[in-house]
């Protein structure tokens, strides 16, 4: 069952808070999450526990989950005239022969913008990642599997028991220490899949400052997410819900 199809809930209020209502084998308690990137409020709970048990947990929660929402960051849409990270450095979007330049994304005139500056955001990350992956890997003596750029929600990046490295393409709009934390990161795995001291001795290893790039993903990484890139006309697009 997707988000779309999950049943909803609304709390009176100003305004009213819509909650998505999950049941789960897996959870052991009562649980709310509020999505950082669209605010999207999800209440999941044990099959034990029933819809109005739960509902109940959320309405004593209000206060907390209007604070969450009211941190959630809004979206922006990539359009010419916007002004948005790579490598953490602010380039504009301008119309011109399309390529990225010094403080500047240029696109082609006529053509919707956003796809445009996220094929070469994309391109530009792989070039990154694939040598920063390469980089560490040889340090811990480990060759990775296959590389692949998604644009996750969740997290920013994975290890499969394969060895196959999974990154989101994002981070290339993220301080380049950060982006290569996450690498490392995910690279340590193919030493120690967990997150036990050893896995955690050997991202120290790749990467000695990690706890401070990881406090800036946990701060900032909302905002890296907030970029919309999709045709503002394609149906879907803009701000996802």
């Amino acid at each position: 069952m997707t988000a779309a199809t999950l049943p909803l809930r609304t709390l009176p209020g100003d305004p009213p808070l819509r909650i998505v209502l999950k049941a789960s084998a897996r959870a052991r308690r009562v649980t709310l999450r509020v999505s950082a990137l669209d605010g999207r409020v999800t209440l999941t709970r044990p099959f034990a526990v029933s819809d109005a048990e739960a509902l109940e947990f959320a309405r004593a929660k209000v206060p907390w989950l209007r604070a969450q929402i009211a941190r959630c960051v809004e979206p922006r849409q990539v359009a010419p005239g916007a002004v948005l990270p790579v490598l953490s450095v602010p380039h504009r979007v301008v119309e011109g022969a399309p390529g990225i330049f010094a403080g500047e994304v240029r696109v082609r005139a006529g053509r919707a913008a956003g796809p445009q500056v996220a094929g070469m955001l994309k391109a530009l990350a792989r070039d990154r990642i694939a040598e920063a992956a390469a980089r560490h890997a040889g340090r811990v003596g480990r060759t990775p599997g296959r590389l692949s750029l998604r644009d996750t929600r969740s997290r920013w990046g994975s290890c499969s028991s394969h060895g196959d490295l999974m990154l989101s393409w994002r981070l290339i709009m993220a301080p380049a220490p950060v982006l290569d934390y996450v690498v490392a990161h995910e690279v340590a795995h193919l030493v120690r899949m967990d997150h036990s001291p050893a896995f955690w001795a050997v991202v120290a290893r790749l990467c000695p400052d990690w706890r401070v790039h990881r406090g800036w993903l946990r701060q900032h990484g909302a905002a890296l997410h907030a970029w919309r890139f999709e045709a503002p006309d394609r149906p879907g697009g803009g701000a996802r819900g």
